[in-house]
Formats: structure tokens, C-alpha cells, sequence
């Protein structure tokens, strides 16, 4: 037999297979005082909300909530055997702030501990801290195993507003935020209030760009009640900074829950209105500016290129720059001034976004308009406007 010369017969090609899925997620979102206190039962209660939950836990702290507050980790200790749950070991202390995010070193440093403890995907990892811990240390528990079950105690305004409650996660690489993260919703979390006494001024500040933010692009009403609470704000009363607080962790959460693209498969991404300049400013002041004061400045240029463009009404934007600065944000950073820097930004987002453009502005308070392109002349026009103001 002449096998060179054998030729298959033409068999039909494979029918096509798609079979569509979706997999349930129930994101729990809670608001206490005395999160550890061992009568409080609000964590237990969703540590325990699990089928097959071993009830074994351990805790990541940030080291600046372990500085603000030095019986943390004993007071979770404590919390774990009031509730028969087994500590899997010590609470372990990470880095706080931006440094956490500097490149995969830190979240490999997570990952060995997860390891070392025997944490397993019906154990339970608790985050303790701001924004930049939840991300860096909640990538790790993403890659953990394929995915750890993650509960999380935000304690920054920011991070109980808004970065909190998302389903994001990442750390910074090649001068790019977020550039390496990925998609995990946390089994819960957690708001204490107790946390928001300690701290810094900036950082109380910071998480109300982010309220504003939201406001602007999903509830006038919204835009108003921070109008009437910003003095008390202003002065870090906290009874009259809760709400603002918790309905901006709302908003967000009903995006997100509600809006149909909880992980980001389009193009257009709302909930990150003023983030295309906030993040550049970021990286330009190499951290310098905290997140939620970069967002304050990103909200200006943005409602100013809406104004420019002439879809928001002159006297809209200027309530909104007042709003910011009776917050207590600075909206005139040095960075602002290098152009061909900032306006990157809208490169690296085109870049996040899968190479289309899609970026929300301004038709009115509360109301999004959203855009496909972007005019450099416009925004150089905004970003002067800014520098120029008093």
C-alpha cells in the first residue's frame, strides 16, 4: 500500500459547541462598630455563611491600622475563639499604603504565608486595612489556590466608600496602576467605624472624592446631601460622615450587582469617572498624592473638559470645584502643568479598556455622558482653566 499516496476522506467538520454559564456570587456588605468585639456577631455571621466553611481563619493587618490600633490582632485572637473559630496562626502585619503595590513581591509574601498556614478554599482570609492592602493582599488570596475566601474589614473612608466594595483587585508594574490584578469579589465586608477616628486627615479626606465622583455620574440628590454635609466633613464629624459613606458604598455596590458588567467585559467603565488623569497623577507624584486626592483633581479637570466641551452648564461645574475644596482638597497639584505626561493617561486607559475608547463625562450633575473620543485641545483648555483658578 502506497501510504504517500493515501489520501483521508474529507470527514464533516465538528459541530460547534457554546454553552453558556454564569456563576453566582452574593456580595454581603455590612456597617459596625467594634468589629472584634467578641459580642459583635456581624463578621462571624458571614465568616459561617458558607456551605462546607471550615471556620478556619487567619488575618492580614495593615501596619498602619496595627500602629493606630496595637490590640488589633490580638483582639481578632480573641474574636476567633469567642466564635469557635480555629486561627490558623498570628495575625500577620504587611505594608501599608502604596509601597504594598510596588510590583508581585509583597503578594508573593502573602501567598507563602497562605501556604505556611494551611489556608485552604473553605478557609477564610481577613483583611484588615486601606485600599492598597485589600488589593495587593486580596491578589494573593485570588491566586492562592485558585481563589481563598476573602471577608474584608476596610478602614479608610476610601477603601469603606468605594474600593472596599468593589471586585477589583491589583498592584502597580511598569510605572502603570493596576497593570497586574484581576477579578475576585470578596465574601464580604465589613465597614467599622471605629477605624475612622485614627485616621490622618488626608486620609479621612480622601474617600469623598470618590462620593462625589459617584454622585456626579449617578445621583443629583446624592450630589446635594454631600453639599449639606461637607462643613461637618470638613471638620471630621463622623455621625454626618457615615451616610455619605455608606450610601456612596451603595451606589457602588448596585453598579456593580445591578448594572449588568460586574467585571468590565465592555468598554465603557463609569464608576471611574476623573480616574484616567487621577491615576497618571499618581504614578507623576510618584505617590505622593494620596488616590482619593489625585480623583479630586481628576473630578475637576473632567467636569471643567464638560464645561469646555459645552454639555455642562458653567455654574454646575463651579458648584462642583467648590464642593471639592470645601472638602478640603487641593485641586492645583504641580503635576498638572507636565501635559504630554498627564494626557498619557488617556493612552493607558484606551490600553485597560481593550483598545476602544470609552470614557464618561458630564451632561449634567447626576447625569453621565459618555464619550469615544477625546479632544486634547479641549482638555488643555480644561487643565489651563484649572491652573488659572484662584
Amino acid at each position: 500500500m502506497d501510504i504517500a499516496n493515501t489520501r483521508a476522506s474529507p470527514e464533516a467538520p465538528s459541530a460547534p459547541i457554546d454553552s453558556r454559564f454564569q456563576v453566582g456570587f452574593v456580595h454581603r456588605l455590612r456597617r459596625t462598630s467594634g468589629v472584634f468585639d467578641d459580642g459583635n456577631p456581624v463578621l462571624a455571621e458571614i465568616i459561617r455563611d458558607e456551605p462546607g466553611a471550615t471556620g478556619r481563619v487567619c488575618a492580614f493587618i495593615d501596619s498602619g491600622v496595627a500602629d493606630a490600633h496595637p490590640g488589633v490582632a490580638g483582639s481578632v485572637e480573641s474574636y476567633a475563639g469567642a466564635w469557635g473559630f480555629e486561627l490558623a496562626g498570628p495575625a500577620v502585619v504587611v505594608p501599608g499604603g502604596e509601597r504594598i503595590k510596588d510590583g508581585l513581591g509583597e503578594v508573593e509574601r502573602v501567598i507563602r504565608e497562605i501556604d505556611a498556614l494551611r489556608i485552604c478554599r473553605k478557609s477564610t482570609v481577613i483583611i484588615v486595612g486601606g485600599g492598597a492592602v485589600l488589593d495587593a493582599v486580596g491578589l494573593a488570596c485570588a491566586l492562592a489556590h485558585r481563589g481563598v475566601r476573602v471577608v474584608r474589614v476596610p478602614t479608610t473612608t476610601l477603601s469603606q466608600c468605594d474600593s472596599g466594595v468593589g471586585v477589583k483587585c491589583g498592584v502597580n508594574m511598569a510605572g502603570k496602576k493596576n497593570l497586574a490584578g484581576c477579578f475576585a469579589p470578596p465574601a464580604g465586608v465589613v465597614n467599622g467605624t471605629e477605624f475612622l477616628a485614627t485616621l490622618e486627615d488626608r486620609d479621612w479626606r480622601s474617600g469623598f472624592s470618590e462620593a462625589v465622583k459617584v454622585a456626579l455620574i449617578k445621583d443629583a440628590a446624592f450630589f446635594e446631601q454631600i453639599e449639606g454635609a461637607a462643613a461637618a466633613i470638613a471638620v471630621r464629624d463622623i455621625p454626618s460622615a457615615i451616610p455619605i459613606l455608606d450610601r456612596s458604598a451603595e451606589i457602588h455596590l448596585r453598579h456593580i450587582t445591578e448594572g449588568g458588567d460586574p467585571f468590565e467585559t465592555e468598554s465603557a467603565r463609569p464608576l471611574d469617572f476623573g480616574h484616567w488623569s487621577a491615576h497618571r497623577l499618581e504614578t507623576m507624584s510618584g505617590y505622593r498624592l494620596r488616590h482619593g486626592e489625585a480623583v479630586a483633581i481628576g473630578i475637576a479637570i473632567d467636569a471643567l473638559y464638560s464645561a469646555e466641551a459645552g454639555w455642562l452648564e458653567a455654574a454646575e461645574c463651579e458648584r462642583i470645584l467648590v464642593l471639592l475644596e470645601r472638602l478640603g482638597f487641593e485641586l492645583r497639584a504641580r503635576e498638572i502643568a507636565e501635559r504630554a505626561g498627564l494626557l498619557r493617561g488617556v493612552d493607558e486607559f484606551r490600553e485597560h479598556l481593550g483598545g476602544r475608547l470609552a470614557l464618561s463625562f458630564l451632561g449634567a450633575i447626576g447625569v453621565e455622558r459618555r464619550a469615544d473620543r477625546f479632544d486634547k485641545e479641549i482638555a488643555d483648555r480644561a487643565i489651563a482653566r484649572l491652573e488659572a483658578s484662584p
